[in-house]
């Protein structure tokens, strides 16, 4: 029980100056003063420090909401959204939504959007450089990462220029920048119209056809700008190389 003093007694109750005590009711267990709930005094295991029992049972709620929060991202984000970014790509670019994959004589040989060595090979045209693993790995796209200062890609560069003026004829000053660096994935599926024409000479010779011919290839497989003002002409090697193979069968030359 307790008690509250009425002023203006004291000593003795009955006697003058004596301090009355009112009785008040003590809160039921399970309550504050202000009946707010509480955890019950007789559920508490006795010897748990005060506030355990409110922090253990605010812990579980926080974690059962990141469970219910986990669930709901897992289905949105990890089903639902990309299965509705590949319906739309499947209706708007089926081609490009399947990889772009290019077929011979029902058999993939390669893709549009990802370039591939023809390394070896003078009856093709030949690609840029690769940084992506062993050369045009998809698993491992990546540029070089050397500075162009760095002593290591100045020595690369000029191994490049001169093996490649020496397999396409052409002298060292006139190589063109895309024959000797790589891109930035290491993926890059086309080359320039000059790289492309530095190489007329060469695949015309290991194909016995005329420059002409193989010119008009190159033409006739060289794409504009994107939208007419985004990026520069391009050349994908491997459509080129593929309609050379249907112009004439190819030879297997090598260097």
């Amino acid at each position: 029980m307790n008690a509250t003093s009425i002023p203006g007694t004291s000593g003795t109750p009955g006697t003058p100056g004596s301090t009355l005590t009112e009785p008040h009711p003590s809160p039921e267990a399970g309550t504050t003063p202000d009946g707010a709930d509480s955890p019950r005094v007789d559920a508490i295991e006795p010897g748990t420090p005060a506030g355990v029992v409110p922090t253990l049972r605010g812990a579980l709620t926080q974690s059962v909401a990141a469970v219910r929060a986990l669930l709901v991202l897992t289905v949105l984000l990890g089903l639902a959204y990309p299965l509705a970014v590949t319906g739309f790509a499947q209706v708007a670019t089926p081609g490009r939504a399947d990889g772009a994959l290019v077929e011979r004589d029902g058999t993939v040989v390669g893709s549009r959007l990802i370039g591939q060595s023809f390394e070896g090979r003078d009856d093709y045209f030949q690609s840029r450089p690769s940084a992506a693993g062993d050369g045009y790995d998809p698993l491992a796209s990546s540029a070089s990462n050397l500075s162009p200062a760095n002593p290591e890609f100045v020595a690369t560069v000029r191994e490049r220029i001169a093996a490649v003026a020496e397999r396409d004829g052409v002298d060292p000053a006139d190589v063109a920048p895309d024959a000797v660096l790589a891109s930035g994935s290491g993926l890059d599926p086309h080359i320039s119209p000059a790289y492309a024409e530095q190489q007329v000479a060469r695949v015309a010779r290991a194909r016995d056809l005329e420059p002409a011919q193989v010119r008009r290839l190159v033409e006739e497989n060289t794409a504009g700008r994107s939208l007419a003002f985004l990026g520069e002409p391009r050349v994908n090697v491997l459509e080129l190389n593929l309609a050379l193979d249907r112009l004439a069968p190819a030879t297997g030359a090598g260097r």
